[in-house]
């Protein structure tokens, strides 16, 4: 297979879930262009309508129009989906309301735990009810907080940002460390808007001021940096060709991807570097490998920056010469899959040497073609990651489901064909 021409991600998931939060809690009404119309981000505009939050229909192409005088009190359990992001962070904002809220999930959701946040919440002073145990429907009133200092016991975007919206909704301040950096998209929103963030001896430190107003704003989301990652995948993977990926978010918390590709041997250059909204963006310039590709080590302080890249570098690196091994990346147990486990019986289903020992990842790489059956468990990083492995010479890669991408990149199918190139030199169709 060879690659060539443009092709532009979905917008960023995280952003584009954040973005739609912020502009619930501004003051006026804010409009969101290149926001992600994939399922979690609909499960979050549906949770902020549920609480009488006035939000335009999120789609293709759409100016995203939100507005909202004041939050309610919901008249329903307010339903996240499959969305962890969408639960996590709207406890943070329902923790500084004065007013009872249930939110639910799918039963995937039902599964994944919630302790890690309301924990600290409840150290704020929130009321939380849990009805299943470590897990979602949970009931949150929330109310007067007070201020809190917290060390986070993992790297988590989620966690972070669901202590620094309860001390926006609070009007309380709040001091987070963490033991490696996460994604801090959530940061650079709230400094964008001018709202009290900043970072004082090494931890991130929200302060509000006497009367913390969100500005209402306009704001064009970048493209996400981990749907591209998988675009970046199936190039590098190519026996030729170059691909141009547009308008991609490169913020430092979210491309050891990059990183590690790099030392693998893949050629990846950005260009056309620009600030959008406080965030870094460019255009991946990517060359295809032949099969080039070296083993590996991604040590524990990088995995925050890639945890969510993890499946597709795995796969790229059953293509790679030599052994490669994730460390510390247990946290992948509890995403929409098990994704460690997944991972590994995945590989080795195709012929590929795979193993998860604690919570490492080894992979050994092979230049048989991959060939059987996986089961993606309806995880939309499992379907594309396997789906880009079925790209390579002679392989014969069947997804157990292939609906799981409308998660986070619906047209996923559609751009992969349309980078390939046939054999004759024709585009695949």
């Amino acid at each position: 297979m060879k690659v060539r021409g443009t092709v532009r991600p979905p917008g960023d998931k995280s952003i584009s879930h954040r973005a739609l939060m912020l502009a619930a809690l501004a003051h006026g009404t804010s409009e969101i262009t290149g926001l992600l119309t994939g399922d979690d981000v609909k499960s979050s505009a549906r949770v902020l309508r549920g609480l009488g939050a006035d939000i335009s229909t999120v789609r293709e192409g759409a100016t995203v129009k939100v507005h909202v005088s004041r939050f309610t009190s919901p008249v329903s359990r307010l339903h996240c989906g499959n969305s962890g992001t969408t639960a996590r962070l709207m406890l943070g904002i329902l923790a500084g309301q004065k007013f009872a809220a249930t939110l639910t999930g799918d039963a995937s959701l039902r599964r994944r735990p919630m302790r890690r946040v309301t924990e600290p919440l409840r150290a704020m002073g929130a009321e939380i009810t849990e009805r299943g145990g470590d897990a979602l429907p949970l009931t949150i009133r929330g109310g007067r907080l007070h201020a809190l200092a917290y060390t986070t016991p993992v790297a988590s975007a989620q966690i972070k940002s669901a202590l620094l919206l309860a001390g926006l909704t609070g009007g309380v301040a709040v001091t987070i460390r963490e033991p490696y950096r996460s994604r801090d998209h959530t940061e650079r929103l709230l400094a964008h808007l001018g709202l009290g963030m900043h970072e004082r001896d090494g931890a991130i430190v929200f302060e509000p001021a006497a009367r913390s107003v969100v500005p209402p704003f306009q704001l064009s989301v970048p493209g996400d940096a981990s749907s591209a990652a998988f675009l970046v995948g199936a190039a590098v993977l190519a026996q030729g060709g170059e691909l141009v990926i547009e308008n991609v978010g490169v913020n430092p918390t979210r491309t050891g991807f990059l990183v590690v590709l790099g030392r693998m041997g893949a050629r990846v250059e950005r260009v056309n570097l620009r600030d959008a909204g406080g965030e870094p963006v460019a255009d991946l310039v990517v060359r295809a490998s032949g099969g080039t590709l070296s083993g590996t080590e991604v040590t524990a302080a990088e995995v925050p920056t890639l945890v969510d890249e993890v499946p597709i570098l795995a796969v790229l690196a059953s293509r790679a010469e030599g052994e490669t091994a994730f460390r510390e990346v247990g946290e992948l147990r509890v995403k929409e899959s098990n994704r460690l486990e997944l991972i590994a019986a995945n590989l080795r289903a195709l012929g590929v040497e795979a193993e998860a020992r604690g919570n490492d990842l080894h992979v050994c790489g092979t230049t048989r073609p991959p060939r059987g059956r996986v089961d993606t468990a309806r995880d939309h990083r499992l379907a594309m990651a396997f789906a880009v492995l079925g790209t390579v010479p002679g392989a014969d890669v069947r997804l157990s489901e292939r609906a799981s991408v409308a998660i986070s990149y619906p047209r996923f199918f559609a751009d992969l064909r349309s980078i390939r190139e046939t054999g004759k030199g024709k585009r695949e169709t």
